[in-house]
C-alpha cells in the first residue's frame, strides 16, 4: 500500500514516515504542494493543508479531480469547524487535527482503505487448474478431493481467488482477512504456509517479491 505524505515539516514528516514504514507502508514524501501534484500515483494521501508554496485546499480539490477513489486525509493544525468543512467539501474523506496519536491515523486509514479499496464483482465459484473455490458454501476441492480448511486459510485463498493471476500485496490481503494492515509480523506469512501444506500443491498460491502473493491462474 503506497502513501504519499505531504507535509512540510521536516520533524513531524520524519516522524511520520518512520511509523508508517514500520507498519508496512510505502512511504513517499512532498514537502510542498507543488511535489505533491508531481508524486507518482499513489493508494493514499496524508495532506497537511499549510505548504509553503500553496495552500493545501486547492492540493486537495486538484487531486480530487484527478481521480475520485484516491484516498485523502487531510493532517492539519487547522481545527476550526469552517477548515475542517471546507477540507471535506473539496474532495478530503477524512480530517485529523494535529496533535493526533499514531493509533488514531491508523485507524482512520484503516477505515478508510475499507471504503474505498474496490473489488472485482464477486463470484460464486473460482475453477484455475486443479482448484475449484465455491465462495458461497465455503468449499475447496483439489484435484476433485474436498480440502479441509480453517476460517482464517479460507478467507485468505478467496482474496486471492476473487482476482486470480493478480498479484495482491499483503496489505490487501491483511485488510480483506483481518480487516486491518497491522498484524503480527507473520500472522500471513503462517496461514499461506499451512494453506500451501493443505491443498497439496503449494505452487497455486504465488510468492510475488516484493508486493505479496497470486492465485496461479494454469
Amino acid at each position: 500500500m503506497r502513501i504519499l505524505l505531504v507535509e512540510d515539516d521536516r520533524r513531524v514528516s520524519a516522524v511520520m514516515t518512520s511509523m508508517l514504514q514500520r507498519r508496512g507502508y510505502e512511504v513517499e514524501h512532498a514537502a510542498t504542494a507543488t511535489a505533491a501534484l508531481a508524486a507518482a500515483p499513489c493508494d493514499l494521501v496524508l495532506l497537511d493543508l499549510n505548504l509553503p508554496d500553496g495552500d493545501g485546499v486547492d492540493v486537495c480539490r486538484q487531486l480530487r479531480a484527478r481521480s475520485e477513489h484516491l484516498g485523502i486525509i487531510a493532517v492539519t493544525a487547522r481545527g476550526e469547524e469552517r477548515d475542517r468543512v471546507t477540507g471535506l467539501r473539496v474532495g478530503a474523506d477524512d480530517y485529523v487535527v494535529k496533535p493526533f496519536s499514531m493509533a488514531e491515523l491508523q485507524a482512520r486509514i484503516e477505515a478508510l482503505l475499507r471504503r474505498t479499496v474496490r473489488q472485482a464483482p464477486p463470484r460464486e465459484v473460482v475453477e484455475t487448474g486443479p482448484l475449484r473455490l465455491d465462495l458461497a458454501a465455503r468449499t475447496v476441492h483439489v484435484d476433485d478431493a474436498p480440502v479441509v480448511l480453517t476460517r482464517k486459510e479460507f478467507d485468505v485463498l478467496a482474496s486471492l481467488a476473487r482476482q486470480p493471476g493478480v498479484a495482491l500485496s499483503r496489505e490487501r490481503i491483511l485488510l480483506d482477512v483481518w480487516q486491518t494492515t497491522w498484524s503480527g509480523k507473520h500472522t500471513l506469512e503462517v496461514h499461506v504456509a499451512s494453506l500451501r501444506n493443505k491443498l497439496g500443491r503449494p505452487e497455486l498460491v504465488e510468492t510475488v517479491r516484493g508486493v505479496g502473493y497470486r492465485l496461479r491462474t494454469e
